[in-house]
């Protein structure tokens, strides 16, 4: 048994400092350091659904005002919702999915695009549209382990703050995500779209909703930063990534903010049931057709193995469940939120005939064959699931897409 005394821990190498965290109290006044709090929302915060439901009043109307500069006097348009899930590198069936609905010629613009940890990533690309699908592939089927992580020595497992570093990663997203991208999507926020990036605040224990458009239309110094801190965080699986620090202040006085992978409280989200779409736009007169579009980056079937009688194959098995069966509460969330507000639902998910051995994480082989599936699903016309599987498994047929 080795004994290791408290002050000798902050002489190992790497060990983690940091500032305070912002006191429970104060979290939902607690703004990102030189952006209003309007750039950002806690959904389960009754003031901060009120600031999404005023977003949404305020795209309306910076829609109509768009829409007449290029002499549309109609109603509004159909409104698209599209949403990616978490999935680590099954991301790109998500990729392929995306740019199999281009090559098909029916993929719509998005009024709204929300993305989760691998999600948040692919999600910028898929905001800006079919002019940024090859940059898209090039992330999802390009890439192996060493472009996301650098293994650290075992004993950061009880030292530092995860079991990795993710610098790859960071200068991936530098090289991914430049000014003209966040330029590009601060110019479609005045259009009235809206792309949003989910994190967790591990010190709060609370879902965290990024308002990315609204951050590139402000042009404020440190943005970019800001933007691309959020796409880390978002992927920043606990344990196995370093968290991302988030300098934050209320009343003049600074904190530090933990955010990791929004997969921790959410796995998909489109908007929080807080949100009375219908209601808010019959008295707005933003009535319009609705489609809600879901891309899950994984399988809703279970995935059958046998398990090692050890703590760390069963741990592991348990949480891949754990995260299986809360993908499958959040479908049947949104599916409810839709069926209130009288929107279409479509939902995309890898099929359970894809039997390709997952053997490392970020395998370039694994992903490039599933990013090919999701591209064949796509470009032949997909016909979309109309309402999550009522058991495990793919459920009933899905109805053909309208």
């Amino acid at each position: 048994m080795v004994l290791v005394s408290i002050p000798a821990l902050a002489l190992v190498p790497g060990c983690a400092t940091r500032h305070h965290a912002v006191p429970t109290e104060l979290q939902v006044k607690a703004t990102a350091v030189g952006f209003p709090d309007e750039v950002r929302y806690f959904p389960r915060d009754p003031g901060d659904i009120k600031l999404m439901e005023k977003e949404f009043v305020d795209s309306w109307e910076r829609e109509r005002t768009y829409l007449r500069s290029n002499g549309h006097t109609g109603p509004l348009p159909t409104a698209s919702y599209l949403s990616i899930s978490g999935g680590a590198d099954n991301g790109a069936y998500g990729a392929g999915f995306l740019n199999g609905w281009t090559k098909a010629g029916t993929r719509p613009e998005f009024k709204l695009v929300t993305g989760v940890s691998t999600g948040g990533l692919s999600a910028p690309f898929a905001f800006l549209g079919s002019k940024y699908d090859d940059q898209l592939k090039l992330l999802y089927t390009n890439i192996s382990e060493k472009d996301i992580l650098t293994k650290r020595r075992i004993y950061s497992l009880l030292f530092d703050d995860a079991m990795a570093d993710t610098k790859p990663l960071w200068h991936l997203i530098e090289k991914y995500i430049t000014q003209d991208m966040l330029d590009a999507i601060g110019a479609e926020y005045q259009k009235g779209r809206l792309l949003y990036i989910g994190t967790t605040n591990l010190d709060a224990q609370r879902p965290v909703v990024w308002n990315i458009t609204k951050i590139a239309a402000s042009h404020r110094p440190g943005s970019l930063e800001l933007v691309r801190k959020i796409l880390r965080a978002s992927s920043a699986i606990p344990g196995a990534f370093p968290p991302v620090m988030i300098p934050a202040e209320v009343d003049g006085r600074r904190y530090e903010e933990m955010h990791v992978d929004g997969s921790v409280t959410t796995q998909v989200f489109v908007y929080w049931s807080g949100v009375r779409l219908k209601e808010m736009a019959a008295q707005h007169g933003a009535q319009r057709e609705r489609k809600v579009y879901v891309i899950r980056n994984g399988r809703l079937d279970p995935e059958w193995s046998e398990v090692d009688r050890r703590t760390l194959s069963i741990t592991m098995k348990a949480i891949s469940g754990l995260l299986q069966y809360e993908s499958l509460g959040d479908l049947f969330r949104i599916y409810t939120v839709t069926q209130r507000d009288g929107t279409d639902f479509n939902l995309a998910f890898i099929p359970s005939s894809f039997k390709v051995p997952h053997k490392v994480e970020f395998d370039r082989v694994y992903m490039r064959q599933l990013y090919d599936v999701g591209f064949a699903q796509a470009a032949s016309g997909y016909r979309w699931a109309k309402q999550p599987p009522m058991l495990v498994g793919e459920g009933e047929q899905p109805q053909k897409s309208r």
